[in-house]
């Protein structure tokens, strides 16, 4: 007898053993997915997606049956291949921008001052209000979003569109780094700066968002694997541990709330590689809003 074992993570089809045990029930299956996200296929792309759906459906469940502290689950993006998903979600010029920047930062830390022994334990910005709801493919807004709350007492849903609009040395939002959109302090490869910056505001970095398990992550710490290639931007907005100890970030995604925990994606923190895991700690920006009144003398004020 078939093991019932139902995957029910938020925002996500549910599905047991047994609709895996034959072309029919993965078929329904399939033909419920797309209904639940609204995927209209004709027939010959849903044959095609429906052999793509059964390689990820049978990923899931053999992610899910071993002892991970993260799960998988089949969100909207479960009839991709991974090479489509980054091709459209992921960009692929941040590395080439990391190159051109240059492996030093400029400018001295903003944060760096601050005793890492007297940091909170905890953090999560989403409580303070200086988190705004998340959005379906805005890359580098969060951070921004943030640092205004936090000064003026205001938040304001900024539009990616309007930084595309006024970045005149970045490719605007979709693929490059964040620090030229506005102007930034940077300290990197050093999860120790990067903690001590969330401590205070939400931060915009950098990761590599390659893997299916990215792709489809439901819920947990996420440990990877994942490499340091960057092609995906972020926001942290905050970190904590779990009740075993377990050190991670808070980190804001654009792919919408169906998407990880609500849009949300906990990363492991603290680990054996500098630059943090999936390169988190490569790239981070800081934004910097000293005041209420914007300053022409200051360039660091947005």
């Amino acid at each position: 007898m078939l093991l019932a074992l139902a995957f029910t993570v938020s925002r996500c089809i549910p599905f047991t053993e047994e609709d895996l045990s034959s072309e029919d029930r993965l078929w329904a299956l399939y033909e419920r997915w797309r209904s639940h996200h609204t995927v209209s296929r004709d027939l010959d792309e849903k044959r095609r997606r429906f052999n793509v759906f059964k390689h990820n459906i049978k990923f899931i469940h053999e992610f899910n049956k071993k002892d991970e502290p993260y799960k998988l689950k089949l969100n909207a993006f479960a009839d991709l291949t991974n090479q489509e998903f980054l091709d459209h979600y992921a960009g692929s010029k941040i590395e080439h921008h990391r190159i051109r920047r240059g492996e030093k930062p400029e400018g001295e830390f903003k944060h760096g001052h601050i005793d890492i022994y007297k940091l909170p334990a905890s953090v999560d910005w989403r409580t303070q209000g200086a988190v705004t709801p998340v959005k379906d493919q805005g890359k580098c807004i969060a951070a921004v979003e943030g640092i205004n709350q936090i000064v003026t007492k205001e938040l304001i849903s900024l539009s990616e569109q309007e930084l595309v609009d006024c970045d005149t040395t970045d490719w605007g939002c979709n693929g490059g780094l964040m620090d030229h959109a506005f102007e930034f302090i940077t300290d990197f490869d050093n999860e120790t700066a990067l903690q001590q910056a969330v401590a205070n505001q939400p931060v915009s970095v950098a990761i590599d968002a390659s893997g299916l398990a990215f792709q489809l992550y439901s819920e947990g710490v996420f440990i990877g694997p994942c490499g340091t290639s960057l092609n995906h931007g972020v926001a942290v907005v905050g970190y904590g541990a779990t009740q075993d100890g377990t050190k991670y970030w808070i980190v804001k995604n654009s792919w919408g709330t169906s998407w990880g925990e609500q849009g949300y994606i906990r990363m492991k923190r603290e680990i054996p590689n500098n630059r943090g895991q999936c390169g988190i700690a490569m790239s981070p920006s800081y934004p910097i809003k000293a005041s209420l009144i914007p300053s022409d003398e200051s360039k660091d004020e947005l």
